[in-house]
């Protein structure tokens, strides 16, 4: 049984600004932090809900999961809103993400194109529908082979919620510590999901110039292993 969203548990970590200007900011999220506020009145706590203190009227041009750490932008007005929000319906962002998944992926990079929908009857699960799913796309490249596990370097085209999650479950790799597409041993591998949002590149409303933002892994991926008993 799902436990309420009350009492999902939510990140003490601080939110790290990697640039700011007149227009928006570029933010680096913790893990366990919701992007904007819960429906639950005891779930508001979140990116925007944090950030409205200091910087009244940015909103969401887009999300990342619960789960998920990494980099989003976040506009600070409405012009610059609409014009994030284009340039991500034209898929005219790049967004690049690192994940830890389940078992040795075999071929050095591809391409997964499977079409999503919701699962209305699982919620807030996604499903992989060929019939009626909405067209989704994500190239992967492997970057590095561990013991029983790949850390790859994913390119979602498309943006559709939990794309990554259930991409790469339909592969037969599912992303460690991931709680909704993960078998049990590669949920039990890690106490949190190992997908970061690590690079962002996007053409700025105002200066028309490209503006590239990079964070770090914040998980050690090696050290899942060196760390583990026996």
């Amino acid at each position: 049984m799902e436990p309420p969203p009350y009492l999902v548990p939510h990140s003490r970590e601080s939110i790290r600004i990697l640039y700011a200007d007149d227009s928006l900011l570029i933010i680096d999220k913790p893990h366990l932090l919701l992007s904007v506020p819960g429906r639950h009145p005891l779930n508001r706590d979140s990116l925007i809900s944090r950030l409205e203190h200091r910087f009244p009227g940015v909103a969401a041009a887009h999300r990342l999961d619960l789960d998920t750490s990494g980099i989003l932008v976040v506009p600070k007005d409405k012009a610059t809103l609409v014009a994030l929000n284009q340039q991500f319906q034209e898929r005219a962002v790049l967004k690049t993400y690192r994940a830890l998944v389940y078992g040795e992926v075999r071929d050095d990079e591809g391409e997964i194109d499977l079409p999503i929908i919701k699962d209305w009857h699982n919620r807030p699960k996604q499903k992989i529908c060929v019939e009626t799913g909405k067209p989704s796309l994500t190239h992967y490249r492997v970057l590095d082979r561990l013991p029983n596990s790949s850390l790859l370097e994913l390119k979602p085209v498309t943006g559709r919620s939990h794309q990554l999650r259930i991409h790469l479950m339909a592969l037969g790799h599912p992303i460690m510590g991931c709680d909704l597409y993960a078998h049990e041993d590669a949920l039990s591998a890690s106490p949190r999901l190992l997908l970061h949002a690590c690079e962002l590149t996007f053409q700025h409303p105002q200066t028309k110039g490209l503006l590239r933002a990079y964070s770090p892994t914040p998980f050690d991926v090696k050290g899942l292993y060196t760390s583990r008993p026996g």
